[in-house]
């Protein structure tokens, strides 16, 4: 592994501290090297304050004059809610920047690289750039397309059921699985349950298990006709994070005037074959700069949003349980596929086991 390579891994983790923190902007850690040494060192922690970049140059101080900066995504070269980072970068006397990934932000790029290089700095770009991108997955397509990037998180047993025929499910997988899940939890901007499940498990939706400082995730009920009780927990979590309801668009007001004096937020959808229009949803989402929905179930909800496509990564956790028979509850529910040829296919990016479970992390092929 050569330096740069080595430094941008560091920089990688770094980045990683600011996961779930910092939505709508992307994750960033930078570096700032002298001779082989770290002299300075920071990471983006939420929206509106530092950038990793002058987090790091402010720390380095004098020394950053001549020095290497090394940085995950390309630096911002506008103004938003803080000055352009390239303007810091000029102003330390860095001498050379190394890339990870450029920022496909309609307002950065080739703006950031641009700039420095025309302003004489050395600009080095596309160091780990498949792990710097993959980083910054949902606030790329993000800004790339305007839609969140939407998660599918499974328990499943070996022979494939997520529930027992009388709804039981707790525990599929076990507690180091669980405790996984609830990092996903904070990393995301919105966590995305079916009505169903509401009813069955009463959940909170908080990840509970986890002890970061990021925010709560917003929660969202896919409830057409608003049958969610008004007693449900997640009505009384303890959080200050939102609860939005999606409804149909033929909800009575009061039904919904009584859902809003819990103090959730319901939001009228468009309907397709009955239900509500999930890529109708996801849009409302994303103009709420929600960039990330996790989808936790259930079987109903499961089925729609992978039938329709809208899924652009998956997390299955598969438990060595074998419930038998055949009137458990299937992870998805609906019609699906005719012929295999026509199967979503995934391709895995990383296999892992949480000591008998064993977890899929997968993209859409």
């Amino acid at each position: 592994m050569d330096s740069d390579e080595r430094f941008m891994r560091q920089v990688l983790r770094l980045a990683r501290k600011g996961l779930g923190s910092t939505s709508p902007n992307p994750v960033v850690g930078a570096l700032v090297v002298e001779n082989g040494r770290i002299i300075g060192s920071g990471y983006h922690k939420r929206a509106g304050v530092p950038h990793a970049e002058i987090v790091a140059l402010s720390k380095a101080g004098d020394g950053a004059r001549g020095a290497t900066l090394y940085v995950n995504l390309e630096p911002c070269n506008h103004y938003g809610r803080t000055p352009p980072c390239t303007k810091a970068i000029l102003d330390s006397g860095i001498r050379s920047v190394v890339v990870g990934a450029h920022d496909p932000n309609p307002h950065v790029t080739g703006g950031g690289c641009t700039f420095l290089r025309s302003n004489g700095v050395e600009v080095k770009c596309g160091v780990l750039e498949e792990e710097c991108t993959r980083l910054n997955e949902a606030y790329i397509k993000y800004v790339t397309r305007g839609k969140p990037f939407v998660i599918v998180k499974g328990a499943l047993t070996l022979d494939g059921w997520i529930a027992t025929k009388t709804g039981d499910s707790k525990w599929i997988t076990n507690e180091k699985s669980r405790k996984f899940a609830h990092s996903l939890r904070k990393r995301v901007d919105a966590i995305m349950v079916g009505v169903e499940t509401i009813i069955a498990d009463n959940p909170l939706l908080t990840p509970y298990l986890t002890r970061d400082s990021a925010p709560d995730p917003v929660r969202v009920i896919v409830d057409t006709t608003l049958r969610v009780p008004l007693q449900s927990r997640v009505f009384d979590s303890g959080t200050s994070a939102l609860t939005i309801v999606a409804s149909g668009s033929n909800v009575s007001n009061t039904k919904r005037k009584r859902l809003e004096g819990q103090g959730a937020t319901v939001i009228k959808c468009q309907m397709r074959d009955g239900r509500i229009d999930l890529a109708d949803l996801l849009d409302k989402l994303a103009e709420m700069s929600i960039c990330s929905v996790l989808v936790e179930g259930g079987a109903t909800l499961f089925g729609s949003i992978i039938r329709e496509r809208l899924v652009d990564k998956f997390y299955m956790f598969i438990a060595p349980k074998i419930l038998g028979g055949d009137n458990g509850v299937a992870f998805t529910r609906g019609p699906g596929c005719d012929m295999i040829e026509d199967c979503l296919t995934l391709r895995p990016s990383m296999v892992r086991r949480f000591d008998d479970d064993i977890m899929i992390e997968a993209y859409p092929g």
